[in-house]
């Protein structure tokens, strides 16, 4: 009797479950999205630095969606889903739609990784916290229930779709294992077990049927982040000498330095304080590396301080020119966000630095001429020597900065910045370009939170950074061995090149 109760009870909050999960879905009338929409154009339109740059005019997309609505009720997922696709198509790459997300229940229990263009299926080893192939002689995915998966990458991050290729695959690939996520993003019923097709490097195939899993059996995702020692790593530690050691290295007369995070000055000081101590004793290298691969961004400040042994004491350089959207002439809160990344108006400039910008927009060609009306004059970052090298000394040998896909943007500015300058390669792959200076949003009917950028941050060749990126000097990408975890291929191997 006892146990026909206890299965009962169990039936019946199962059941409950099922219902209170129901009733969990938001939906909205059409009415409701209507304002919204009309609230967020009125944003985009006024305040968005990158809307109609690219030709993209998301207002047509506004419309033909209104349309498709008739009077049935839409969930949140889809209005949101829809939301992502729209803003990602104006190319900002600091922009987002949140909170229409559903939680999932089935999952791959295996792993992929990006390698020389193709999807590898990975299998975590536990016992030496590395990676393997999961099928040896069919290593690489070619489809997933029969869908081509060059079909299928491209819809997996709705919102990075213009991201720098590179930037896009990585994130897009990590993100297979999380299926259900991806086949309600494409529409598509999901059959479980799900049939996969392998491939091998001869073009022959194999099909597998893969049954799903719940969350605790998911394969470990692989993304070289997690086992990276500056993932993760909470602002007071980087306030503490004996942990901060770990980023610093003095080998074969050649000094390291790995950035994870671009730091703030005044919330971290005992890093830059060991970031000068280690310069101090880097000195006589033959060579030094900045490593700013994975790093997700921050404020400029490291910038400044590298800078200030990076530059010859008697130049001036234009690293970044700026314009910034907003009501004109622009704010006092608007113009501090701006000195915040040291930027400034050329009035602002001593006259040494007046001269540089001078020079520097005598041959200055943006990819976009941006409206005057709209938009405020430029602002430069400067890296003037005289400046910048008080108390510190001129770094004149070789400087490598290693970056990747992932380093993004205050990183991707870093990498932007110093490319080019005397002394100075950029090594690794192409980075994932951003620059935005951001603002926040919140749809009152649907709920859903955003980001958007209000500022256009060209390159020194007068590209932007969204979308596009740093190229490197020296392209370094991964080996197997480092997708394996088993090295850290691009790191030897541009020691190797140096020594």
């Amino acid at each position: 009797m006892k146990k026909h109760s206890f299965i009962l009870t169990v039936l019946v909050l199962l059941n409950f479950s099922f219902i209170q999960a129901q009733n969990d879905i938001k939906y909205l009338e059409k009415s409701d999205i209507k304002d919204d929409l009309e609230l967020l154009d009125a944003i985009l339109k006024n305040t968005s630095s990158y809307q109609e740059l690219n030709g993209y005019d998301y207002k047509k997309d506004f419309n033909a969606y209104l349309k498709t609505l008739d009077s049935k009720k839409i969930t949140q997922y889809e209005f949101g889903l829809f939301l992502a696709k729209t803003i990602g198509k104006i190319g900002d790459r600091h922009s987002y739609i949140k909170d229409y997300d559903i939680r999932d229940s089935l999952y791959l229990p295996i792993a992929f990784a990006p390698y020389n263009d193709k999807v590898i299926v990975v299998d975590y080893v536990r016992e030496s916290k590395t990676y393997k192939f999961w099928n040896s002689e069919f290593p690489y995915l070619h489809a997933i229930n029969n869908i081509p998966i060059d079909k299928i990458l491209p819809e997996v991050i709705v919102g990075d779709v213009l991201a720098p290729k590179d930037a896009y695959a990585t994130n897009a690939i990590r993100e297979l294992r999380d299926i259900e996520t991806i086949f309600r993003t494409l529409n598509i019923e999901l059959p479980n077990p799900l049939p996969i097709t392998l491939a091998n490097e001869e073009g022959h195939k194999k099909e597998l049927h893969i049954k799903l899993v719940d969350v605790k059996n998911r394969a470990r995702l692989w993304d070289e982040r997690f086992y990276s020692k500056t993932f993760r790593v909470k602002e007071e530690q980087y306030n503490d000498s004996a942990f901060i050691e770990r980023f610093f290295s003095l080998r074969n007369n050649i000094g390291y330095i790995q950035i994870g995070d671009m730091l703030e000055k005044e919330s971290t000081p005992v890093f830059f304080k060991f970031l000068n101590s280690f310069m101090t004793k880097a000195k006589q290298t033959d060579a030094l590396i900045i490593d700013v691969r994975d790093n997700g961004g921050g404020t400029r400040d490291l910038i400044q301080e590298l800078a200030g042994y990076f530059m010859h004491p008697d130049s001036v350089y234009v690293v970044n020119a700026t314009k910034q959207r907003g009501k004109l002439p622009l704010s006092d809160e608007l113009k501090e966000q701006l000195h915040s990344r040291y930027l400034f108006s050329r009035d602002e400039l001593d006259t040494r630095e007046q001269n540089a910008v001078d020079k520097f927009m005598a041959t200055f060609k943006p990819m976009y001429n941006l409206s005057a009306e709209k938009f405020s004059a430029y602002h430069y970052y400067i890296l003037n020597g005289q400046k910048l090298t008080k108390g510190k000394f001129h770094y004149n040998k070789p400087i490598y900065i290693l970056a990747n896909e992932r380093s993004f943007s205050a990183a991707s500015v870093l990498v932007s910045v110093f490319k080019g300058l005397p002394n100075i390669k950029i090594v690794g792959v192409t980075t994932d370009g951003s620059s935005g200076n951001s603002q926040r949003f919140e749809l009152p009917n649907s709920e859903l939170r955003g980001k958007i950028s209000t500022m256009v941050s060209f390159q020194k060749n007068g590209k932007i950074l969204d979308g596009i990126g740093t190229e490197p000097d020296l392209i370094i990408k991964r080996n197997l061995n480092q997708i394996f975890l088993k090295e850290d291929y691009q790191l030897n191997a541009l020691i190797e090149l140096i020594k």
